[in-house]
């Protein structure tokens, strides 16, 4: 069920969502956090079919706020909330509000958020696309416990992955950082299994890619080693190699969603290692809501154990 507003408040979209319930029969019970989407008319689209998939597994209110660009004066000038609530097979296993403010009411759009927040459940804020340097100092991001961004979507991501190094605060993570978690285990599961000391590293992906220098640093934070950036030809990171006085401990993954592990004295292991879903990274990190210290340790490398009390 769907249902239009024009140039609306937060009180009439609290009235369609009890109306919208009633008709179908819908309890507002069951919607376990409040699922807050910052983004643009040109990626709407994708980031609420996303949020829509990762709600199957945590039924929640999703939020979607389409920030609006000005095409005449006219649309400059005015100053209106517009509105479209979803409720039902609409609206995935929870409940959707679709948010296009104008004028003035852009730099307020949490006044108007606020009041559609699920009470005492949990509040995560996602940008796919234009986020804060600083996402706690963000109107929107200071209402949350949990701020998603992607490093994808910045053309120059060193830069930023700098500012955000600097600014983390407990509840902020990154969808680059999240897309690692494969990597991550593995690697963790093969140091146990080898028990020898790591004396290198080298860490291979294609240029610029964001997900390669969380790791890269994750690594020199956790095993104080160096680790080297190789860039190659993609697509995404495509090797990993601990070196050890044994050989290589290494995983490949030059191309499609196999992959290899090498251990010294093992035979060679073939294991799926695929990219992952938008929809699949977002239910990843809703599954946990608090504190991503292992983020923040990745974020600054070498140095987080020079500065733990930000860790």
């Amino acid at each position: 069920m769907k249902i239009d507003l024009t140039d609306t408040t937060a009180s009439k979209i609290n009235k369609a969502l009890a109306q919208g319930r009633r008709a179908i029969g819908t309890p507002a019970v069951g919607m376990v956090l409040t699922m807050v989407v910052v983004t643009d008319e040109e990626n709407a689209h994708d980031a609420l079919k996303a949020a829509e998939e990762a709600s199957r597994e945590h039924p929640s209110r999703t939020l979607v706020v389409i920030e609006h660009a000005a095409r005449s004066p006219r649309d400059r000038q005015g100053n209106r909330l517009d509105a479209e609530v979803r409720v039902g097979a609409d609206a995935g296993t929870g409940e959707t509000v679709l948010l296009r403010p104008y004028g003035e009411i852009t730099d307020f759009i949490d006044s108007a958020v606020l009041p559609l927040l699920l009470p005492d459940a949990p509040v995560v804020v996602w940008w796919p696309v234009d986020a804060p340097d600083t996402p706690t100092e963000d109107p929107l991001g200071a209402l949350a416990q949990r701020r998603i961004t992607d490093l994808y979507a910045v053309e120059q991501s060193r830069p930023v992955l700098e500012a955000r190094a600097h600014s983390y605060a407990p509840g902020d993570t990154d969808l680059a950082w999240t897309r690692l978690t494969p990597w991550r285990s593995t690697l963790a599961a093969a140091l146990d299994q080898a028990r020898i000391e790591v004396v290198s590293a080298a860490v291979e992906s294609e240029a610029g890619n964001p997900s390669a220098e969380l790791l890269a640093r994750w690594i020199e934070a956790r095993l104080n080693v160096p680790v080297e950036r190789i860039v190659s030809a993609g697509p995404v990171i495509t090797a990993v190699r601990l070196g050890t006085g044994c050989g290589d401990i290494a995983i490949s993954r030059p191309e499609g969603p196999l992959a290899t592990l090498s251990i010294p004295g093992q035979p060679t292991r073939s294991f799926a290692l695929k990219v992952r879903t938008t929809a699949e990274l977002i239910a990843e990190e809703l599954r946990h809501l608090g504190a991503d210290e292992m983020h923040a340790v990745a974020l600054r490398g070498a140095d987080a154990e020079e500065n733990p009390a930000h860790v």
